[in-house]
């Protein structure tokens, strides 16, 4: 007698005994850990060269709103490269549009909540063949918690060195400087922080990055719209005040509106204007629970595009630039144009 193989059901239980087994391997295998941080990317996701930019460059944005002309530059400045997008909360909503604006040859943001994220290779990796990298909004506080002193700063930093175009947003604009207020105990307004300079929402940070053109300058975003003059005037005070600098400069960007930077000199674009603010004395009355006085803040203001000479904190005198001084007296802010005597 002679034996065949069964037909077609053979080599479906077959195969079915196959997939089981494989399944139960698979189910067997422990999870791969996911990754502490979040990536995504639209364009071409290989790393591209380009020539080295010729002079460092620095976007200032006041948040609120997008201004496209400052992202289009600095697509240029990059070269049409990478553009990374970083934060340490949020979504990838700047992918596409920065992307639709043309030029980059991919746009990828990535989501860096922690300091292991921060330690991360795969996050230093993506930073590092950034060719313009932009630090969105949310809480300088998380910023300067997580990144502080990580390979993510050093990273930072060695794009700065190689001219790499680098930009801040809001609560990425108010670490760009030599010092930020972290707003890690919460935000507070001018009037309170006025009212006693050593509120404890005041909380100063020094030494975290470290950017051309930015030495011994404090930022503040949405400038106008939430009235933040007395409050950086008081951080100001402090600095100076603490004795962690004989003077200090501090930049205040409106809503809508961005300070373009480069080789030294400062252009506007977007809607609102920049202030530009000196303090070369001491306050008078810098005391815990008693009103702020500091006279004669030296204030610039920036209306049309610029130039603004950030090496010599001048404007010039092309009629772009209005200049003023303003002193805080018990706490409260009085202005005054300079040569009137009246304050």
């Amino acid at each position: 007698m002679t034996h065949t193989l069964p037909g077609r059901w053979w080599r479906h239980l077959v195969a079915a005994i196959i997939l089981t087994a494989s399944g139960q391997a698979a189910a067997d295998e422990p999870a791969l850990p996911a990754p502490p941080y979040q990536h995504s990317l639209v364009g071409d996701p290989a790393d591209v060269k380009r020539p080295k930019p010729a002079f460092p460059s620095l976007v200032l944005m006041g948040g609120g709103r997008s201004v496209p002309e400052a992202f289009q530059w600095m697509i240029g400045k990059g070269g049409g490269g990478n553009f990374v997008v970083i934060r340490a909360t949020g979504s990838d909503v700047y992918n596409d549009y920065l992307y639709s604006l043309g030029g980059a040859s991919s746009v990828e943001t990535l989501v860096i909540p922690s300091r292991e994220a921060a330690n991360d290779p795969f996050v230093i990796g993506r930073v590092r063949n950034a060719e313009a990298l932009f630090i969105a909004g949310g809480n300088q506080g998380d910023y300067v918690r997580s990144w502080k002193g990580t390979p993510l700063e050093r990273a930072i930093h060695d794009l700065a060195a190689n001219n790499v175009p680098i930009a801040g947003f809001s609560a990425g604009l108010a670490i760009l400087g030599e010092y930020a207020f972290t707003a890690e105990r919460g935000p507070i307004r001018s009037a309170a922080a006025m009212a006693d300079p050593f509120d404890q929402a005041i909380t100063l940070s020094h030494d975290f990055l470290a950017l051309p053109y930015l030495t011994n300058v404090i930022t503040d975003s949405h400038f106008d719209t939430r009235d933040r003059i007395g409050r950086l005037i008081t951080f100001m005070s402090r600095l100076v005040g603490d004795g962690r600098t004989k003077s200090v400069r501090g930049i205040g960007v409106s809503v809508g509106t961005a300070l373009l930077v480069e080789n030294g000199w400062g252009q506007k674009v977007g809607q609102g204007p920049v202030f530009f603010l000196e303090a070369n004395t001491p306050p008078e009355v810098l005391q815990p629970n008693v009103p702020l006085t500091h006279r004669d803040i030296e204030i610039q203001r920036l209306d049309g595009a610029g130039p603004f000479d950030m090496r010599r904190w001048s404007g010039g005198e092309d009629g772009n630039i209005e200049q003023y001084s303003v002193s805080v007296i018990n706490g409260t802010l009085n202005a005054y144009q300079a040569g009137d005597e009246s304050h």
